[in-house]
This record gives C-alpha cells, structure tokens and sequence, in this order.
C-alpha cells in the first residue's frame, strides 16, 4: 500500500534542483528514479517541474534565474527545512550568526519561505507550509533518504542549527571520521560531516541522498543517460553503500543503497 508522508517540523520538507537544463534534468531524474515531472506554468513564462513518485510530490526543479547565474551559483540540490514560523526563524538565523539571502516572502498559497546560510556560507532555506505540506515520499525507495552538511567546524555547524532548529545530536559510530547526526523527536534525518585537507577549494554544502535497491545498477543506468561518476561505489560502515554522481547539467547528488543493513 503506497503511504503518504508528511514532514515534521524541523525536518527536511522539500528538495529542489536549481539547473540550467530544465528539460534535461526532467527526462534524467525521470528516468532514473521512475520519477513523473508535473509541470506548472509561472507568471513570467517559465515553469516549475514537481517530481512525483506513485503519484506524491518527492523533489522538484526549476531553470536558474539570470541573476543566480551572474553570481556565479552553480547548479545544485536545495535543501528545505520546515518550520513554525518563518519568520521566528530568520530571526533565529541571525541571532547565531547567519545571514538572509532572501527575506521571507509567500509562494502563493502553497508556503511562506527565505533563503539563508549558515556562518560558514551553507545556504538552505526555511519553509512554513501554507496549503502544501512538503514532500509526501520519504526514505523509501526513489525518494531522498538523508540530508547530510559537509562543515569544516562541526561544533559551530551544531550550535547554529540547534539554536534554529529543534535538533538534537549524536555521534554515528560506525563512521570512521568525526560524523554528527541530526535527530528530531528520536529519529535520525542526516548528519553533518567534517569536511578535511581532501576537501580544499570545495565549499560547505547541504546534499541528498537517494535511496535506491541496487546501487550498481543505478548508476550504470545513470552513465547511460550521461551522468559521470564523481565518487566510484563504496561500502560506507554501519550504513551502506554509497557512490556520488553529477548529472549532465553538473547537479550532484548521492545514492545510498541500504541493502543488508539493519
């Protein structure tokens, strides 16, 4: 029986691509997650892609403006994180250290959000459901599994996010590095990883990961419709296996195959 989720405050809410190539990312990701792109017509003309899994919203996308492009924003996944108030929040964010890149404003009737970024320059944004509530597939097969950060100071990343967010944290000790997980009400939803020396000219960043039933196959399928390997498949302890791709417009994204886990 397909089930709906629905996200709790301070979780992961939404997931959107940010590209260059709308049309591409629609027939890439559609093909490789058996995602369906809805289209929704937008007053300038453009559009936005909702990608459906079974028929419930798990991740979306949409063309980069021109302004985005002159400041040099690459394309990427953008991470949502679901808030009371919105605007509590921002002040929240500013309050440890953070700064606004877009003060809060409505998307129509679907939510009241702002794009923000931690002090180290991670930029996310903060969502107050209005009439839509956020993904409706999480976890499964398909649809995003974690939401990692990769800081270079865990400790200030851990002290900015649970003076926002009602998080707490713990150590994941199967990672063979210093990893942190976020937890809301008891479950885990990402963690924060502690970015090293291999990491130089790379900037802190907020990532997805999605989680599929045979890794292997996933990316030869990938390769097939243009994506190119950035981190070949390894096995991640106490977690699963794990392999970094980009796709053909340079969005990255994880996959993690969770197969004989417990």
């Amino acid at each position: 029986m397909t089930t709906t989720y629905t996200p709790e405050i301070g979780t992961p809410g939404w997931f959107e691509l940010v590209t260059t190539d709308q049309d591409g990312a629609r027939k890439f990701y559609g093909s490789l997650f058996d995602w369906t792109p809805v289209d929704t017509p937008l007053p300038d003309g453009s559009s936005y892609t909702v990608f459906k899994l079974d028929g419930r919203d798990v991740a979306a996308c949409y063309t980069m403006m021109a302004d985005q492009r002159e400041l040099g924003i690459p394309v990427h996944w953008g991470v949502y994180f679901r808030v009371e108030d919105c605007d509590a929040a921002v002040a929240r964010v500013l309050a440890v250290g953070g700064k606004v890149l877009a003060e809060p404003f409505e998307v129509m009737s679907l939510l009241r959000m702002a794009v923000v970024s931690d002090p180290e320059g991670a930029v996310f944004c903060l969502s107050q459901p209005r009439s839509h509530p956020g993904v409706a597939a999480f976890r499964e097969f398909g649809s995003v599994l974690w939401v990692e950060l990769a800081t270079r100071d865990i400790k200030r990343a851990e002290k900015f996010y649970g003076a926002v967010l009602p998080w707490t944290f713990s150590d994941h000790d199967a990672a063979p590095e210093v990893y942190r997980v976020y937890s809301v009400n008891g479950t885990g939803y990402g963690g924060m990883l502690q970015m090293d020396e291999q990491w130089a000219g790379i900037p802190t960043r907020w990532s997805i990961y999605v989680h599929v039933a045979d890794i292997d196959a996933t990316v030869a399928k990938a390769q097939a419709l243009g994506a190119s390997v950035m981190i070949p498949v390894f096995m991640a302890p106490g977690v699963g296996r794990i392999a970094v791709l980009k796709d053909p417009a340079g969005g990255k994204f994880n996959l993690i195959d969770t197969a004989g886990m417990s």
